[in-house]
């Protein structure tokens, strides 16, 4: 008697309930469908057949009579993933277990290969049955081509990790659609429609055209033109690995925007993807892009994101508001989208990343324009596993990076740092030149200051910034210079739509030439849009130095400001923090300029060799180092990718989220939460009023009673005395905080 082929049936992949089976989509067109879309999304980077293999077995559990009986009703669970990846394996062995991890972690993540865990790769595919009818899928077909990347000697474990979740990327978001097509039509309508990168290049063009014909040029204008003469002139450039090296005020933002649609377009390159570092700035750069190709064509995707939320531009937009978040929250799934504005956790934790929600959207970097802002603040203990990273993605899957940043940091190799990048193409002409034309700052070191002597240096400024490492030092300097008008503090104590008001305050009074007395944290440094005639800044690194100056003359109103730094009366936080201003510290003393790019540079060769090789990768109880991990499994294809995954945390954290009931708006999402039966759309609202604390403190603070566990995930503030209307939360009066000295 001959096998039952999968062409029989009849077989379905997905029911609708309480409708006929007619009305059911059958198990072979979803097949088809997913391997049809997978091929396309892979043929991106060069492996369109495995994407197509990987769509069409990675359902073939469900010809089994028990899936189908749940389709029908049957509670009881059918794991259907296993069956494809044997199948995979049994026809086509090494190249199959590739296909293997996607197929068998399409819905509950990438496996690790090998371990205790009945949920690894290994005990999966020796328990798993394939259905007779599945396996005439595999019938007359062949191994998938060679690798679509070229294997590099000591890298071939990372390279095959990195080409199975990118694969993996193909697979689940094909699933998602298809799936969605057939099942939610109305959802899937809303996606698409995005303008195309040349209409956004003519809308950028005329915008630049309008800032350069402003009322008011800046002394620095001649030279941000010549940034962007630069950039434009780049763009032709083959595709590959760019810096783009600015100082702060230098018009790098759009500039860089300039670059990527014109580079886009030259080398059919599909996207662009913007990666800032801070939640604090993203909302600030992406209402700029907004201004500049239209509010359609942003793709915003961090933890701040808010749909609703809406500029002035926007605001004025026609009909079809609801349509356009509703279809900018489906392109944050996928990236899907012309110009994705996002963080960096968001970027490389996804890179490294083994659930489908996070993976999704990988295959849409391949062959995009990635401009990495603020390059600098890769942190040192993951430096090597992002660095692998994007080299993989430049070399081998089209996709062009430029880091770009004020300050680049040492990223190339040389002697004592092997896995460097190769030296990337400076867009800019003229650094050093560049550097001296926007100079419009010195630095001056004042050495250690009580801070009693600090306020009262600060008293006797009209208008002055001071930066700190920490909130604790923020609110004891603010208490200091007393309550008044003119004084203000910002830290991420208060909730971001509190710290927009702020800022808002604080432009107002600068422009108009009132007293303007501001204590901040860290928060204010990157891409924040305010000037001061004089900063004071706490020891820090370099690069932090750096981005405090960029808060002080930054439009050339006077002839020079001055950023005066300072040693602290209290050390900075133990670990990155504390070394990088130990190392910020020599350099200050050591150049006459301490920003000019030779001092930038000597300070970053001098804390990645204080780290050494072995501290620029995860290293603990647990794992040896993440690219270690994945290099030990090159030769049995058995990768840890839960474990990286677990591991790779670019935010090493125990802060927990507190939100803030703050002003009318604050309130409203509040109670929403206590009475929504669906959470999801005011969840995104409340990160904008939404505070993290220590896992301690929200404890405590719920212990007090001053905090509440609404809805049994949500926790929010009910005893706003906690609250302060100029420092934000505040547990002092309970003792929670002890003093602790928590960053930012």
């Amino acid at each position: 008697m001959g096998k039952k082929a999968a062409s029989d049936g009849p077989w379905f992949a997905h029911s609708r309930e309480g409708q006929p089976q007619s009305a059911w989509q059958g198990l072979a067109a979803h097949l088809h469908g997913v391997g049809a879309l997978a091929r396309d999304f892979a043929d991106r980077f060069g492996a369109g057949e495995w994407g197509a293999l990987a769509g069409l077995f990675h359902d073939a559990g469900k010809y089994t009579e028990a899936f189908q009986r749940r389709l029908a009703g049957d509670g009881q669970r059918v794991d259907h993933s296993s069956a494809g990846a044997r199948l995979a394996v049994d026809r086509f062995k090494g190249p199959g277990k590739l296909l293997a991890y996607c197929i068998a972690g399409h819905h509950a993540g990438l496996p690790d290969g090998r371990d205790n865990d009945l949920a690894c790769l290994a005990a999966r595919l020796k328990a798993a049955l394939v259905p007779e009818p599945a396996r005439t899928l595999a019938d007359s077909r062949q191994a998938p081509e060679a690798f679509p990347f070229t294997p590099a000697l000591g890298r071939t474990g990372f390279q095959c990790a990195f080409f199975i979740r990118m694969l993996y990327s193909c697979l689940v978001d094909a699933d998602f659609l298809d799936t969605e097509a057939f099942l939610d039509r109305e959802k899937h309508a809303h996606r698409g429609g995005y303008p195309t990168l040349e209409t956004m290049r003519e809308r950028l063009t005329a915008h630049l055209a309008q800032f350069a014909a402003k009322a008011e040029p800046s002394p620095v204008d001649p030279w941000r033109a010549k940034v962007l003469g630069w950039c434009l002139g780049a763009a032709g450039d083959a595709p590959g690995l760019f810096s783009l090296t600015v100082p702060t005020g230098g018009g790098k933002t759009l500039s860089s925007l300039a670059f990527a649609l014109n580079h886009a377009i030259t080398h059919d390159r599909k996207q662009v993807i913007y990666v800032i570092p801070y939640t604090s700035i993203i909302e600030q750069n992406a209402d700029v892009f907004r201004s500049a190709v239209g509010p359609e064509a942003v793709v915003e995707h961090h933890s701040n994101y808010d749909p609703k939320r809406r500029t002035d531009k926007d605001a004025a937009e026609p009909a079809g508001d609801e349509g356009l978040g509703r279809r900018h929250e489906l392109a944050a799934e996928n990236w899907d989208a012309p110009l994705v504005v996002t963080t960096s956790v968001q970027f490389f934790e996804s890179l490294f990343a083994h659930r489908s929600s996070r993976c999704r959207k990988l295959h849409n970097i391949a062959k995009s324009v990635v401009i990495l802002d603020e390059a600098q603040m890769l942190p040192p203990t993951l430096l090597r596993p992002c660095l692998e990273a994007l080299r993989e993605l430049s070399e081998s899957y089209g996709t062009t990076v430029v880091l770009c940043t004020a300050t680049q940091p040492a990223l190339t190799r040389r002697e004592g740092f092997a896995f460097g990048l190769e030296p990337p193409r400076e867009i800019v002409a003229d650094v050093p030149g560049l550097f001296a034309a926007l100079k419009r700052t010195r630095v001056a070191h004042l050495g250690k200051l009580t801070d009693d002597e600090l306020v009262k240096r600060l008293r006797e400024h009209e208008q002055v910034l001071c930066v700190v490492n920490t909130r604790a030092h923020a609110r004891r300097l603010h208490g200091l210079l007393g309550p008044g008008a003119g004084v203000f503090h910002l830290s991420a104590s208060m909730c971001p739509a509190h710290r927009s008001e702020k800022l808002a305050a604080i432009r107002a009074a600068l422009k108009a030439g009132q007293p303007c007395r501001v204590v901040s944290t860290q928060l204010i440094e990157c891409g924040v849009d305010v000037s001061f005639p004089a900063v004071y800044r706490a020891e820090a690194g370099v690069d932090s130095v750096a981005q405090a100056a960029g808060r002080c003359n930054r439009e050339g109103e006077l002839a020079e400001g001055v950023v005066y730094v300072f040693e602290a009366e209290a050390a900075p936080p133990a670990g990155e923090l504390r070394r990088a201003a130990e190392e910020g510290h020599v350099v200050l003393r050591a150049f006459a300029d301490p920003l000019s790019p030779e001092a930038v540079a000597a300070y970053f060769e001098a804390l990645y060799w204080r780290v050494g090789p072995d501290g620029l990768d995860k290293k603990n109880d647990r794992i040896a180092g993440i690219f270690a991990a994945l290099h030990a499994g090159a030769n049995t294809l058995d990768f840890p990718f839960r474990q990286v995954a677990h591991e790779f945390q670019m935010i090493e954290s125990a802060c927990e989220p507190v939100i803030i009931p703050w002003g009318q708006a604050g309130e409203a999402i509040v109670r929403g939460l206590e009475h929504a039966e669906h959470t999801g759309g005011l969840a995104r609202s409340a990160q904008r009023y939404t505070v993290q604390v220590p896992a301690r403190v929200r404890a405590a603070l719920v212990a007090a009673g001053d905090v509440e566990c609404v809805q049994e995930r949500f926790y929010v503030l009910r005893r706003m005395s906690r609250y302060d209307d100029e420092e934000g939360l505040s547990g002092d009066a309970a003792g929670v905080f002890r003093g602790e000295d928590w960053i930012a």
